[in-house]
């Protein structure tokens, strides 16, 4: 019996690290990064979008970035095409706008606009993450 919980419970969290974890909605999001002292990655999208299902369905399925995510970082992805909120500071005419903000929802960066592999994507993580860390020893 031991052994099935076991095998149950590291199922769970296997499934449970097979996707990002998106936050509820843009607010919610920002309250978590503030608690929990992470950056936040936010996407504006829109379901009608090539580049935002290329996004969608490969950088954002890959273990890797995954993995990263859920780790470093306070993940908020918000849909034009289902009037999801976004500030108006953070509105971009195309899709997928890719925002890197600190835990007050400040930009850290301009967007990265378009669809980015995987490899470049965790790269452009790593800078972030070590700018974050960076400014944070200095507060």
């Amino acid at each position: 019996m031991g052994k099935i919980f076991i095998y149950l419970m590291l199922s769970i969290a296997t499934l449970m690290a097979s996707e990002i974890k998106w936050a509820k909605d843009f607010n919610s999001g920002v309250a978590e990064a503030k608690k929990v002292n992470k950056p936040i990655l936010f996407v504006s999208s829109r379901h009608s979008c090539k580049y935002c299902v290329i996004l969608d369905e490969t950088t954002f399925k890959d273990k890797r970035v995954i993995e990263e995510l859920n780790k470093n970082f306070v993940s908020i992805i918000s849909y034009s095409d289902q009037n999801d909120y976004m500030p108006k500071e953070l509105w971009q005419p195309g899709t997928p706008a890719i925002w890197f903000l600190e835990p007050s929802a400040e930009p850290m960066y301009q967007p990265l606009m378009g669809a980015m592999d995987a490899e470049n994507f965790l790269k452009a993580l790593v800078i972030v993450k070590e700018e974050f860390n960076k400014e944070k020893k200095k507060k």
